[in-house]
């Protein structure tokens, strides 16, 4: 057990601090050195609407630790972000729009984050800060991708974009399950958000004992779907939903969601208590936001808007973001009305920490730290800002950005697709359309995003390079959810055999001999590849058995090379030995029946340099 020093903090402070806290300079348990830097959290939900918060007048929903950390913060009440999960943490951590990151998209081959953007964590790191990740991550599975690539020293996540996608380990399912610790598998009992509070707190903790300055990033992944909750959440809500006029299954998935967050919002109670006993609550940095708009919780209240996730509508991209640092005077429940963005984030951040930026780092967005300290004349710029992001290429949508499919913002004003104009000063829901009073409004704001989009379109159709070959990871796995401009992210596409293939966009590290092993199911299964695999209960969930394919060939095709080979039913996977230079290409694979006809792509290609 921590035994608190004298003058009431985890870490020994220098004689005059103690003094100073004896002759009542400053409050017991408030004392700090002179220049200690503030530790940052920054909590991140994943699908969590602006009005699933009762401090933002939800009826049902019941969230006291929140609404608690609500009043004592600085509320950004107009703060947007994009109305999808990667992009938004694209942004968050370069402070860059996310059609410039690279990463735009939540599968597709648009999730990778550029390389040559320095991340938050990195610009913590090279400021003495140490820096850990507990969550979902989603901005690249493998090397230079990983956080732990990407300025993050200590990790615990999970590949992709949710728990049980097609990349994550097999049969995950928010319970019980295994998670990268640091890139390494590790299978940890209990609920899935549970487990990343077990670990930042513990990580926490030692920081304080250590008395290192510390950046936590904490982006969980509830109440993102599928919904699956501990049980006493899931009853007490639907005890608290039993008078609503709703049926039976849509009262069981709104208890699921808010339980949810009921459960990330007990969790927020476990972090006060520990910054309260560490003594880092007063010279901390909390940041609560969330990813997008709402889902499964919109339907029943909206806080007024209209629109959810992947819409362009307010309700798809304005979401909560609290900031507390009590010792640096930021808190006392004020609200901040000004037009803000996620891409503020990091610019603020340096400047409230006094972080170095590396040289030559432009961001999107502005420092609000004068708005936090509710300084006058730090007020905004009036300022013009885009929403818009890469859509799921599912049916008839592509996934390279199109023109004009976004939300322009100025002041209280939306341009919508550049043919619907809004006010939200008269028209909070968006019920009318006013370009044809408002003309020179249109305009003006078309003006900017014809400027802003002949930057970005030049660069929308690079893809990241998923890289292969690299020492610091060898082998490396290939994910069909990061074939180009096709969608494959679920786990139950892989189960039922999805009739669908793409490319990878690779770069070939180092010039050698490569092994490339195509797979049906993920080595840790241990399945043939014309079997199926077996159902899983899990505590919350049931899965079927995976659907059996028969495979009967497999083709690769990659550079120069297009090769084939007969599979047998005993076969786990169809291995190939190529010859490979240095620089980009894409890897391509087929599966086909005895009969020669296309079943699918390899979802899985496990590729290995092998030694000379």
């Amino acid at each position: 057990m921590l035994r608190p020093t004298p003058c009431g903090t985890r870490r020994a402070l220098p004689l005059v601090v103690c003094l100073a806290t004896l002759l009542g300079w400053c409050d017991m348990g408030r004392c700090a050195e002179p220049a200690t830097r503030p530790n940052v959290i920054v909590l991140l939900t994943d699908d969590q609407g602006y009005g699933d918060l009762s401090s933002h007048g939800n009826p049902v929903l019941k969230t006291p630790h929140l609404d608690k950390l609500h009043g004592e913060s600085v509320r950004f009440t107009d703060f947007h972000v994009e109305p999808m999960c990667t992009p938004t943490r694209a942004e968050l951590m370069t402070g860059v729009d996310a059609l410039r990151t690279g990463a735009m998209n939540v599968s597709s081959g648009r999730t990778l984050l550029r390389r040559d953007l320095p991340t938050m964590a990195d610009i913590f790191a090279a400021s003495g800060y140490r820096t850990g990740m507990f969550g979902k991550w989603h901005l690249g599975d493998a090397y230079p991708y990983r956080p732990k690539d990407r300025g993050f020293q200590d990790t615990v996540c999970f590949r992709s974009s949710y728990i049980g996608s097609a990349a994550d380990e097999w049969n995950n399912d928010y319970f019980n399950d295994r998670y990268r610790f640091d890139d390494q598998p590790r299978r940890v009992d209990g609920y899935c958000t549970d487990v990343f509070f077990d670990n930042a707190l513990d990580w926490i903790k030692q920081r304080g004992d250590k008395g290192e300055p510390f950046f936590a990033y904490l982006p969980t992944n509830a109440p993102h779907g599928p919904l699956l909750v501990p049980k006493r959440y899931r009853k007490r809500y639907e005890q608290m939903l039993a008078d609503q006029k709703m049926n039976e299954q849509q009262r069981e998935r709104l208890a699921r969601y808010f339980g949810m967050i009921a459960n990330i919002d007990d969790n927020l109670g476990r972090l006060e208590k520990v910054l309260e006993e560490t003594g880092l609550r007063d010279n901390t940095i909390l940041v609560f936001m969330s990813d997008n708009g709402g889902t499964a919780g919109v339907p029943f209240y909206n806080a007024g808007m209209r629109g959810h996730k992947v819409q362009l509508w307010e309700g798809g991209h304005r979401v909560p973001c609290f900031v507390r640092w009590l010792s640096g005077g930021i808190g006392g429940g004020r609200d901040v009305d000004q037009l803000t963005e996620c891409q503020d984030l990091l610019p603020t951040l340096i400047e409230l920490c006094g972080l170095k930026t590396p040289p030559g780092a432009k961001f999107d967005g502005t420092s609000l730290a004068g708005l936090l300290r509710g300084e006058e004349a730090k007020s905004l710029p009036d300022r013009t800002l885009v929403v818009q992001f890469s859509r799921m290429p599912i049916r008839k949508t592509v996934a390279r950005p199109q023109k004009d499919d976004a939300t322009v913002m100025w002041r209280k004003w939306r341009l919508l697709r550049g043919k619907e104009l809004y006010d939200l000063a008269s028209d909070p829901h968006q019920d009318k359309n006013v370009i044809e009073e408002h003309p020179e409004i249109a305009k003006r704001l078309q003006k900017h995003y014809d400027a802003w989009w002949a930057e970005i379109e030049p660069t929308l159709g690079t893809f990241q390079p998923s890289v292969i070959g690299s020492d610091q990871q060898n082998p490396t796995r290939l994910c069909a959810c990061e074939w180009a401009d096709v969608f494959l992210d679920q786990m139950g596409q892989v189960r039922r055999g999805s009739k669908i293939n793409g490319l990878w966009h690779v770069e070939v590290a180092q010039p050698g001999r490569y092994e490339l092993a195509l797979c049906r199911w993920p080595r840790e299964v241990s399945v043939p590849m014309t079997k199926s695999t077996p159902p899983h209960q899990g505590e919350d969930c049931f899965f079927g058995p995976g659907k059996a394919l028969p495979i009967a060939k497999a083709r690769l095709r990659v550079g120069e090379h297009d090769l084939e080979k007969e599979v047998s039913p005993t076969d786990h996977e169809a291995t190939f030995t190529v010859t490979m230079p240095k620089g980009r290409t894409t890897i391509e694979t087929w599966f086909y029946n005895k009969h020669g006809k296309e079943l699918c792509g390899a979802y899985y290609v496990y590729v290995k340099r092998l030694q000379k």
